[in-house]
């Protein structure tokens, strides 16, 4: 079977690529390269250019590609612009989603593999995010992610479709340097940013109620996402000739059936402690400075992954601190000028 990746040679979609490519999966890769970087495709992935909206195009790449199973991960993903521009994002991600899904169900593509995000709970005050946690996003983005969640689940049971959604909590790290995150979006890299233009780095907010004051999240290494991945698309892929894989947890219509699973390590890491620890990995002597809180942030967001470990037998293996070297790594090689100083 052959796996389309869209959004491929993004950040995480290039881990997946080359987890799935290098566990013998036959890989083609689709992305508009609006911010992906081919370069960092697995040499041998085809790339196809172009947009989730243009239909043509993908009849053509997976009937080109015999496409079997998709793993979708193009999408905008900034919670502060989806804000300021709520019609683009549910374009993107909603509506080239329904076109994805309408080209999908009409060739035949039996397993698909959605990327979703821990933002559709929203801020739920609890201490271990499970599965069943309600969802009530508070942003366009995470709206849009829980959006397509429902319509991956009723396209899988109206088509016979195997289906599973993967809720990422905080992405980090480096599977190598060339494959390091490049935007400055995330808060380690928004560390590293700071730290390299000898600036403070900046906490917002110390007055939560948690241990050290400031928030709690869990982080999970971009590579351990990958696994993740593989091992979830290798599951959908031992489905039935129904469609049906013993050991789903919720599918509700005959002929398909439907995971969703939270992806992370299940350990929260607070804002101050993971200053410091990036203070440590960069050298950096400039102490991190607290700022007033952010509108929406919830005092702790980590994920209960029992039911991953449970049904697939995944948990991840890589810790926060080999998550910030690797990105240091990282940073360094796009970087340059940074050594030497």
């Amino acid at each position: 079977m052959t796996w389309l990746i869209t959004g491929g040679a993004g950040y995480i979609g290039a881990h997946v690529a080359h987890a799935m490519a290098g566990a013998g999966e036959p890989v083609v890769v689709l992305d508009d390269v609006s911010t992906g970087v081919p370069e960092r495709l697995p040499d041998g992935v085809p790339l196809v250019r172009g947009s989730l909206l243009d239909r043509e195009l993908l009849d053509r790449t997976l009937a080109e590609h015999a496409v079997t199973g998709v793993v979708h991960l193009a999408a905008k993903k900034q919670v502060g612009e989806s804000v300021e521009q709520p019609l683009r994002y549910y374009r993107e991600n909603v509506c080239g989603l329904t076109v994805l899904l309408e080209a999908v169900a009409a060739a035949g593509v039996r397993r698909f593999l959605f990327s979703s995000s821990a933002a559709v709970y929203g801020v739920p005050d609890v201490e271990l995010i499970t599965e069943d946690t309600p969802a009530v996003p508070i942003n366009p983005y995470g709206e849009t992610k829980l959006a397509g969640e429902w319509l991956v689940r009723a396209t899988g049971r109206a088509h016979g479709i195997a289906t599973a959604c993967l809720r990422y909590f905080n992405v980090a790290g480096a599977a190598r340097p060339d494959l390091a995150d490049t935007g400055v979006f995330n808060i380690i890299p928004m560390f590293f940013d700071r730290i390299t233009r000898g600036e403070a780095p900046r906490i917002f907010g110390d007055d939560y109620p948690t241990p050290d004051g400031t928030c709690i999240r869990d982080y999970i290494h971009v590579a351990d996402l990958a696994d993740a991945h593989l091992t979830v698309a290798r599951r959908l892929a031992e489905s039935d000739a129904d469609g049906e894989y013993e050991g789903a947890s919720s599918g509700t219509g005959p002929g398909s059936e439907d995971l969703t699973v939270n992806i992370g390590r299940g350990e929260g890491v607070s804002v101050r402690e993971l200053a410091r620890i990036v203070a440590e990995v960069t050298g950096s002597g400039v102490p991190a400075v607290v700022e007033p809180r952010r509108a929406g942030d919830a005092a702790r967001a980590v994920a209960s992954v029992e039911r991953i470990g449970k049904e697939l037998g995944w948990t991840a293996t890589r810790g926060v601190r080999e998550m910030v070297e690797s990105a240091w790594e990282g940073w360094l090689l796009h970087h340059p000028e940074i050594r030497t100083r």
